[in-house]
């Protein structure tokens, strides 16, 4: 058994490619690391350790696909600025004394553009969109660990300009035998871009190490969950060309930060928080934190509750039903909206994976 994780860790290393540190702006679909689910995006935007049988748990981490996922169906929908949305369609399959396989599609649709020529004569319309197919194999090597890896084929069409390539994500997980405990890590986006917008291009893909760990209360109704993203790179410190220095509202001047403050400045913005109230199986409430949102997108002067997530889930009948809501800047935020079910309470495509 422990051959796969031999097979999928050297895979890592075949499919790599250029993993180097990116950040934001360095590497091309970075779309491959939107949220993917109201219940993540309401958690601060990434997970890698929550497992409990939600389908879309996987799309972050594939050794959270297990099992008890056999026969579910997820669909997502999210909504960005200037009407761009995006979405995530996934269903998973258990073969027994083989593994858990799960299907998906995510895609981004940048909408509708004006074209126009090198005179700014408009010559018509064109749209912009990128797609990735998710094909995940997961399997559980004994009641507390997982190993999964996630195959995803890429395509990119804006204009007349078009890519291929493909990425790869590997991931663990382990359950403390009382399942109150669960911790993962996971390499994602991993691969190559086989044919660039233009001959003889190619750019990285967003490579990511994530990391996290969940607690679950066992006589309250609380899950707290703590993930590290951007494990590849310490520093995710920006600074601005046209403003190197942060600069004192009040007195103008520079601020000098000493090195304890830099040093924890630059830990935290590793670190999402999350927290689930569950008082019962029909309803959820979710408050997540991204500091690393936060220091990039408020304004100093309003900085509102950027970098703040929260949302809710309810179950009606046979269908899980969640919303989330993520602040990204004082202009907008960002909408999740999910529904799960599984067609084994339906009475079709089999009860069970005997």
């Amino acid at each position: 058994m422990y051959r796969f994780l031999y097979i999928i860790f050297a895979a890592s290393f075949l499919l790599a490619g250029k993993v180097f540190g990116q950040i934001g702006g360095t590497s091309t679909w970075n779309f491959l690391n939107l949220t993917s689910s109201a219940r993540i995006g309401a958690l601060g935007g990434k997970n890698v350790a929550l497992s409990d049988g939600d389908l879309n748990l996987a799309y972050f981490n594939p050794a959270l696909l297990t099992e008890d996922m056999h026969n579910n169906l997820a669909l997502n929908y999210a909504t960005l600025f200037s009407g761009v949305s995006y979405g995530y369609v996934s269903y998973a399959r258990a073969v027994p004394k083989t593994g858990i396989f799960a299907g998906g599609i995510h895609y981004i649709n940048y909408g509708t553009f004006t074209a126009a020529d090198e005179t700014g004569q408009i010559t018509g319309q064109f749209r912009a969109a990128e797609y990735a197919l998710y094909l995940t194999y997961s399997r559980a090597f004994d009641t507390c660990w997982n190993a999964g890896i996630t195959l995803k084929p890429v395509y990119s069409s804006l204009e007349r300009y078009q890519a291929f390539g493909l990425a790869a994500d590997l991931g663990a997980s382990y359950t403390s035998p009382n399942r109150l405990f669960t911790a993962g890590i996971a390499l994602r986006n991993m691969g190559l871009q086989f044919r660039g917008y233009y001959p003889g291009s190619g750019e990285p893909l967003p490579f990511e190490i994530l990391a996290g760990v969940a607690q679950k209360l066992q006589y309250a109704p609380f899950r707290f969950l703590i993930t590290a993203q951007q494990l590849q790179r310490f520093d995710l410190t920006y600074t601005n060309p046209a403003n190197p220095a942060d600069i004192d509202p009040i007195t103008g001047k520079p601020i000098k930060k000493n090195r304890t403050e830099k040093l924890a400045d630059q830990f935290m913005r590793h670190v999402i928080l999350g927290v689930e109230f569950v008082p019962s199986r029909s309803f959820y409430f979710r408050l997540g934190y991204n500091y690393q949102r936060r220091k990039e997108m408020m304004i100093d002067t309003r900085p509102g509750t950027v970098g703040f997530s929260w949302g809710f889930g309810l179950r009606i009948s046979k269908f899980n039903i969640a919303y989330g809501r993520a602040a990204w800047h004082l202009a907008g935020g960002t909408n999740f909206f999910s529904i799960s079910t599984n067609f084994s309470e339906f009475g079709f495509l089999d009860k069970s994976t005997n």
